[in-house]
């Protein structure tokens, strides 16, 4: 045997040692490249979804929005009635329809919420809880009929009658602007839909659906509309009864 024959049976060994160890070295390869496309696909799904979902939940069961006030509740009107909405207690008026409508905010594609208490004049009753804050009534005071408790984004329609009511007049309770081209103090085109559906009219006129999901877009980019789940099973506040009742 020549030395090139001895050097090349040596050769020949390495290759074909080298092969395995280059095939299990793609297949790791790959198998991260599929947990890396995975954990990305878990991502988009979750922000496609609606972010909102997916956060710790709040008093009342639902995911609280950990983005900032669209505006303060404290522009809330002080009692008389606004808009055809009353503001009383159960004592005064019995809660006969209440139903919930999640509404969600971008402002130049950033996430804003509306704010916890909006619809119930100051002085506030301000609970604590280990899930977060919870506002509501005192013991003299009122809420309106279109209220929200806490920074989930829950809208509460608890009503002396059945009726369909519109975020527009929610807006005139809170004493913010809503119209084509503002929403609160944001101004820009706005691009409303609910459930999934875009609104053709004045935001102001989309109706209060029972469990429904309202988004409001405000300039640009628009985010498409995202879907988020919820289910209103926590706190309901004084002067109400059944939280989950009348569709809601």
């Amino acid at each position: 045997m020549t030395d090139l024959d001895e050097g090349a049976a040596p050769g020949a060994t390495e290759r074909g040692h080298d092969e395995p160890v280059s095939r299990r070295r793609r297949v790791a390869v790959v198998l991260v490249a599929l947990v890396l496309l995975a954990g990305l696909g878990l991502g988009l799904g979750l922000s496609l979804g609606g972010g909102s979902s997916t956060g710790p939940k709040g008093p009342e069961g639902v995911a609280l929005q950990q983005v900032p006030d669209l505006a303060s509740a404290d522009t809330t009107a002080s009692g008389p009635t606004v808009d055809g909405i009353g503001c009383s207690n159960e004592e005064q008026q019995p809660v006969k329809y209440h139903i919930h409508d999640l509404v969600t905010v971008f402002v130049q594609g950033t996430q804003e919420r509306i704010p916890a208490g909006a619809g119930i004049p100051a002085p506030r009753l301000t609970e604590h809880f280990p899930t977060g804050v919870f506002y509501d009534n005192r013991l003299n005071g009122c809420l309106y009929w279109l209220h929200t408790h806490t920074a989930d984004g829950v809208l509460h329609i608890e009503a002396p009658y059945k009726a369909t009511f519109t975020l527009g007049q929610f807006f005139a309770v809170w004493r913010q602007p809503l119209g084509p081209g503002q929403v609160g103090p944001a101004r820009g085109t706005v691009v409303a839909f609910e459930n999934g559906t875009r609104f053709a009219g004045d935001p102001r006129d989309i109706p209060l659906l029972p469990h429904a999901v309202i988004q409001l877009d405000v300039g640009t980019p628009v985010v498409p509309y995202r879907p988020v789940q919820y289910n209103v099973i926590g706190l309901c506040g004084a002067g109400t009864t059944g939280c989950s009742s009348s569709g809601g």
